[in-house]
């Protein structure tokens, strides 16, 4: 493309959400501390709310956990000089998982939740009480360091929702210990488990649809293939673009590749140039691959896929 078709944006990008390391390891350290005293006070407390609380709280810690580490092993991409794409997809891996977990842990706490509405056992309303406050402080703290990421990093923006959902949870968990400790009402702690349950599931499913659009390459939502293919063909000394992908590489990375057919003579520099610019204007791509061809060129046609 030649010595002033720059790729630094590109390679900005990619490094992903290397930048919030010190967010997500600070967001690691405090859930995980507290996800240790939430168990403990679930189980002395016989309180299904809390261990759901807790059980969100545990996906968040992995769902960091293996953020922080995808991270990393991007950082090392250049070490594998075979990983022509590097390992970046090790963040979007990771936050399938996170999903997955959370799904896992939401239909636990429902089935749990229905089993005790049958016979729900006795609670500990007053330590219940106290460390659910102590976990909604634990979880806006949380947002606060999570909330710049989480809005170009999908892993962050995972991170995020989870505690987003949890933050919620211990707002759920004080209702049902103020209702339990007034009333007496004992339903207040499984009902309570089983709506933070219900809330989690539809997060865990756009996180994980998201997550899948990428691993299968899918152009992504707000491009469409249709409308770049007739922009690139519009461009002077075009005759005809065909071969056309796109799809994320990993967060804030969009990637794209395009055969531009040309007129014999036409300036292919010129060309790349105002392609890139449709691409990067219109579209957000700042990475990607077009191959320029004279419409006297044949071969093309024998790319079969």
């Amino acid at each position: 493309m030649g010595e002033e078709h720059s790729h630094s944006s590109a390679a900005a990008a990619v490094s992903g959400g290397a930048r919030y390391r010190r967010a997500l390891l600070a967001t690691f350290a405090l859930t995980l501390v507290f996800l240790i005293v939430e168990v403990a006070a679930g189980l002395l407390t016989n309180s299904l709310a809390l261990l759901s609380d807790a059980g969100h709280m545990f996906t968040d810690v992995l769902g960091l956990g293996m953020a922080l580490a995808a991270i990393q092993a991007s950082q090392n991409a250049a070490s594998h000089p075979q990983r022509t794409f590097g390992v970046y997809r090790l963040e979007i891996l990771a936050a399938l998982a996170n999903a997955m977990l959370l799904f896992g842990v939401a239909v636990y706490v429902i089935v749990e939740a229905i089993r005790r509405l049958t016979d729900p056992p006795d609670v500990v309303t007053g330590a219940m009480l106290a460390v659910a406050i102590l976990g909604l402080a634990v979880n806006v703290v949380a947002l606060f360091l999570l909330r710049a990421g989480a809005k170009d990093n999908l892993n962050v923006k995972g991170a995020y929702l989870e505690v987003v959902a949890d933050a919620l949870g211990s707002v759920g968990v004080i209702v049902a210990a103020v209702v339990m400790t007034i009333t007496g009402w004992l339903y207040a702690d499984a009902l309570i488990a089983a709506t933070i349950g219900v809330f989690v599931l539809p997060r865990a499913w756009r996180l994980a649809r998201h997550a899948v659009r990428i691993l299968i390459q899918a152009a992504p939502p707000h491009v469409s293939t249709a409308a770049l293919q007739r922009d690139l063909a519009a461009l002077t000394g075009v005759v005809d673009v065909h071969d056309v992908h796109v799809w994320t590489l990993t967060s804030a990375m969009e990637v794209a590749s395009a055969h531009l057919m040309v007129r014999v003579g036409a300036d292919s520099h010129a060309v790349l140039d105002r392609a890139r610019e449709v691409l990067h204007d219109r579209y957000h791509i700042e990475h990607a691959t077009l191959q320029v061809e004279p419409d006297d060129h044949r071969g093309c046609e024998k790319v079969s896929w």
